[in-house]
């Protein structure tokens, strides 16, 4: 696990709650783009995110630091966001006690400040995004987490709770849908570093 987020961890575990708002800040931005990714909408990715810090903040005792820490909460936040994605029922805010507690401050909720806004704003990129949200949930997850943030194989496994094996099968199928919906057209062989490159222009830097 990473040097730092070990120290912030075992920091707040000691009672020092402002470190938990530091491991907040590093990892908010990420966690709203994926979100966002996978549920479309951008008040509800803000409320997952705020759920899924909520939770791993009662639940850190438990981390046993055997994955890497924004592993650990993506898995949290993928299951956040497909429970709310399938239930649509509402999330717990930070409102209260907790938003005390750990130093949150609520995501600003208006789109163009979300992380995810600026990735649309050419042509091409609101091509992508568009084609994207086309996706199965299954497909989608898989390549927002492998060719957007450019997570492994396996930790993608541990995150969604499937095989490696699985995980590689989804995001072909993933790769050659998307090919599909892009260049409809397109005959021979896909060339999918062509497809990888194309969504590097909307991962957040």
């Amino acid at each position: 696990m990473n040097h730092d987020d070990r120290r912030l961890i075992a920091e707040v575990l000691a009672g020092q709650t402002s470190a938990y708002a530091e491991l907040v800040r590093r990892y908010q931005g990420r966690l709203l783009n994926v979100v966002f990714r996978v549920l479309d909408n951008a008040e509800d990715a803000a409320d997952v995110v705020q759920d899924t810090f909520v939770n791993a903040y009662q639940s850190l005792g438990s981390f046993k630091g055997d994955a890497e820490f924004y592993t650990w909460l993506y898995r949290i936040a993928f299951n956040t966001a497909i429970s709310a994605k399938r239930k649509r029922r509402p999330t717990v805010s930070l409102e209260g006690r907790r938003e005390q507690d750990v130093g949150t401050d609520p995501a600003d909720r208006g789109r163009d400040n979300f992380p995810g806004a600026n990735l649309e704003r050419t042509d091409d990129e609101k091509l992508l995004a568009d084609a994207i949200r086309k996706l199965s949930e299954e497909h989608r997850a898989v390549l927002v987490l492998k060719d957007l943030e450019g997570l492994r194989y396996d930790e993608i496994a541990g995150i969604i709770g499937v095989p490696v094996g699985t995980v590689r099968s989804r995001l072909n199928r993933a790769r050659l849908e998307l090919r599909g919906i892009l260049n409809p057209t397109a005959s021979g062989p896909l060339d999918f570093g062509s497809t990888e490159g194309e969504l590097r222009t909307v991962k957040r830097s």
